[in-house]
């Protein structure tokens, strides 16, 4: 989780990987104040952009250099997770778990018009165009953000 000096950018780094069903991911800030959250409607009504059967999670603030969060990823497929308080700036990061094969990102307004959805908010256009692609995840296995 990173920032530069003055915080006017902010990003995940790597902002895109993949690995085996089981693997912890650990993010540590390294700058500025940060969450990894889950894009999942349990945290602040965002849409579901994880697998159904996968548990969501919310790092909650974290607030000082070398603080840290965890989570065990064991359900194949693509994992969508933002930063609470830079999601409009696109700190946005995307893991997938297991082979790639059949795995695909959902649309993000699939959910548009389907009951219960009403109170889910739009992933913010910033963040929408920052996402890396599956498939320069899948031949990379780890994607740096360009700009950084």
């Amino acid at each position: 989780m990173r920032s530069d000096a003055l915080g006017s950018r902010v990003w995940f780094d790597p902002i895109g990987l993949q690995v085996e069903p089981g693997t912890i991911i650990r993010w540590v800030v390294r700058q500025n104040v940060h969450t990894t959250t889950a894009y999942h409607p349990r945290n602040d009504h965002h849409p579901l952009r994880i697998p159904e059967r996968a548990a969501p999670w919310d790092s909650g603030y974290l607030v000082n250099p070398g603080n840290h969060f965890e989570v065990t990823l064991t359900v194949p497929g693509v994992y969508d997770y933002y930063c609470m308080p830079h999601e409009a700036a696109g700190m946005v990061g995307r893991i997938i778990v297991g082979n790639a094969r059949g795995l695909s990102a959902r649309p993000f307004d699939y959910w548009k018009g389907q009951p219960g959805t009403e109170s889910w908010h739009h992933v913010p256009a910033v963040a929408r165009e920052a996402f890396p692609g599956i498939a320069q995840i899948v031949a990379e296995h780890r994607v740096h953000r360009n700009e950084h």
